[in-house]
């Protein structure tokens, strides 16, 4: 049956009980055929053909879902009904599956000392002119999933709140924090500010349930550990 138009063109509906976008929600992506899911991608069929019809005919031209990745964008135009529009979205979409299909999860930077959470914060702010303050969100195996920066500042201390500093941490459910922030003077002795914040933040961060392993304060070629030196 007729439906809605394009350029003046009726499209043919899919009929209600065979909609892929409603059988998604309902059984989930894995219960839909190869058509269904390429109907999906469509939104609207041809003047001859419904969307899952269609989708169903381009399946057939090209035997299997592996030719079909392989065909080129002019060979897709080729099956009736496939313009370009629907060309690149067919070429879209299994690029992405090939691109799963390949991915590797990145190897994560592991902290085993302080020196190795130095140099990360250090390639980010040893050579800013403002205090920077930055989080490093830890899984249980202390891989650094993230490298946020929280605040940058004036010359003076950027004045740290604890919710700027855990919001994003407890989002992505990480296990533990380091922080550290940089003194553009140079000397990476810790200022009574810092050690006053970073005591808040223990607090705070107990509280959470999160695990403050260090603050680490950046100088010039030098830091300054306070967990080493018992400031927290």
């Amino acid at each position: 049956m007729a439906g809605n138009t394009r350029n003046g063109v009726a499209m043919r509906e899919t009929p209600e009980n065979d909609r892929p976008r409603e059988r998604l929600y309902q059984v989930g992506a894995e219960a839909l055929r190869d058509g269904e899911l390429l109907a999906i991608l469509f939104r609207t069929g041809s003047q001859e053909e419904n969307a899952v019809e269609l989708a169903d005919s381009v399946l057939r031209h090209f035997n299997d879902l592996r030719r079909l990745s392989q065909a080129s964008l002019n060979e897709l135009q080729q099956v009736k009904g496939i313009g370009k529009v629907k060309a690149i979205e067919i070429k879209a979409a299994l690029e992405l599956g090939k691109r799963m299909a390949s991915y590797k999860r990145p190897v994560l930077q592991r902290i085993h000392k302080v020196e190795d959470a130095v140099a990360i914060a250090s390639a980010q702010i040893r050579l800013y002119e403002t205090e920077s303050f930055l989080c490093l969100h830890l899984n249980t195996k202390n891989d650094v999933l993230r490298v946020e920066e929280i605040s940058r500042g004036g010359m003076d201390w950027v004045g740290i709140q604890p919710r700027d500093v855990f919001r994003q941490a407890l989002r992505e459910g990480a296990y533990a924090i380091i922080l550290a922030h940089n003194h553009p003077s140079g000397d990476p002795e810790p200022s009574s500010a810092d050690i006053s914040i970073t005591r808040k933040l223990v607090e705070a961060a107990d509280m959470l349930g999160l695990r403050l392993l260090d603050h680490i304060v950046i100088g010039d070629g030098r830091h300054v550990s306070m967990k080493e030196r018992g400031l927290m």
